[in-house]
């Protein structure tokens, strides 16, 4: 579960960047801000767009394939992890414990009447 768990945290970090990465109408964090050919000439501005786009569908479809494996993961305990989910009231005492009755309460005093 820590492993699984860790590499989701990678998985988003990865996706964050390349999400940050990617050009936006107005050019703010993207590559090729000014139409230039992006990184340094490594690739054409519609390649490396074309490559962090699909970079991106890569990592959110890992991002959601770690995030139901680690839904399915969880979802397989039974005993309480959390405080909330233990109970108030302690489970009953083994079948051969007597239980005490619990105790009724006294009946009020009817209230009295003063006499005129």
């Amino acid at each position: 579960m820590q492993v699984l768990l860790v590499i989701h945290l990678l998985i988003v970090l990865a996706l964050i960047g390349v999400v940050l990465m990617q050009r936006s109408e107005g050019g703010g964090l993207g590559i090729g801000g000014g139409g230039g050919g992006g990184m340094g000439g490594f690739m054409s501005g519609r390649g490396a767009a074309n490559l962090l786009t699909r970079t991106t569908a890569i990592l959110a479809a890992a991002f959601m394939v770690t995030s139901l494996l680690m839904t399915i993961l969880a979802g397989g305990r039974t005993e309480p992890s959390s405080i909330v989910d233990t109970p108030l009231i302690p489970s009953a005492p083994s079948s051969g414990e007597a239980q005490p009755e619990p105790a009724v309460p006294n009946e009020p005093a009817p209230p009295s009447v003063p006499v005129q």
